[in-house]
């Protein structure tokens, strides 16, 4: 606890989660893919966080194939190894994972994240987070949690939208102004009562989180959970990801825990600017 104490002081006399929640919503409406490949791929990405797996009825209804072809493709698949056959449907395969982790951006900022991660999570107990944007949603690349943390629905890989997490309004209040006018001309769909959805708020919200230099949700896309989140910038001072604090409502103090998380994410955004620096020096492109 020696080095919590030291990067988190506030913290130093404690030690001791459209979309549906948790799952992906996949249009209705639309043209399905035309390519093979485009098509396969469809396949794959119909899977949401939460699907641990999906049939054949469930597949092509998300990707607008017909049953045949969804089948004959999914037959590719498994021999490929991208997915595997369940005694009720289909599932995605580790093989997916593995070539995930070859993705070099991601795996390094994990990598560089997580003793940071680690720290906040001996502090406080709770859920701790490592997002980064994709799109419209916050997705999760990391997450630091234990049997004293309140279970959420939020897991690696996972993603949310951004206009109702914490980590996602720090990608809409510091990024260009094009961000927040796709995820406006969307629209936003409330997940509990306490989500923000007139865009007037949401932009006054935002605002907010550009002043005070964090982030905070309440209970806004998780009933009773809350979360306070900071950015992580690279070495242009743009944000390029975000670390989070989530857990119960009605235990966490967002602006007690704030220092701390801006602590973590200020420390992780001078190592990577650190990296990107020697990098550039060696000749490498960043």
């Amino acid at each position: 606890m020696t080095g919590v104490a030291a990067r988190f002081p506030a913290l130093a006399g404690e030690t001791d989660r459209g979309h549906h929640r948790g799952m992906d919503v996949r249009a209705t409406g639309g043209e399905p893919p035309r390519s093979v490949l485009a098509r396969g791929l469809s396949l794959l990405d119909a899977f949401g966080s939460a699907d641990t797996e999906l049939n054949l009825t469930e597949l092509a209804a998300r990707t607008g194939l017909p049953k045949p072809t969804a089948h004959r493709l999914l037959g590719e698949l498994v021999r490929w190894g991208g997915v595997e056959r369940t005694a009720s449907g289909y599932r995605l395969s580790m093989r997916l994972f593995v070539l995930g982790q070859r993705a070099p951006r991601p795996r390094g900022l994990r990598e560089a994240a997580l003793p940071y991660l680690e720290d906040l999570y001996e502090a406080t107990h709770e859920n701790i987070h490592l997002a980064v944007l994709d799109g419209t949603d916050t997705l999760f690349l990391e997450k630091v949690t234990g049997r004293r943390s309140m279970p959420i629905v939020s897991r690696v890989g996972g993603r949310l939208p951004a206009y109702c997490t914490a980590t996602g309004k720090l990608f809409l209040a510091l990024g260009p102004p094009g961000r927040l006018e796709r995820v406006l001309s969307a629209g936003l769909v409330h997940y509990t009562p306490h989500t923000i959805v007139m865009p007037g708020l949401l932009q006054r919200e935002l605002a907010r989180t550009a002043d005070r230099g964090y982030a905070v949700n309440r209970e806004e896309s998780e009933a009773g959970v809350s979360a306070v989140a900071a950015p992580v910038l690279d070495h242009r001072g743009l944000v390029i990801a975000a670390i989070s604090i989530t857990g119960n409502v009605c235990r966490l103090d967002l602006d007690r825990l704030a220092p701390a998380v801006r602590t973590a994410a200020r420390a992780l955004s001078r190592e990577l600017a650190r990296e990107s620096a020697g990098a550039l020096k060696m000749g490498i492109p960043r």
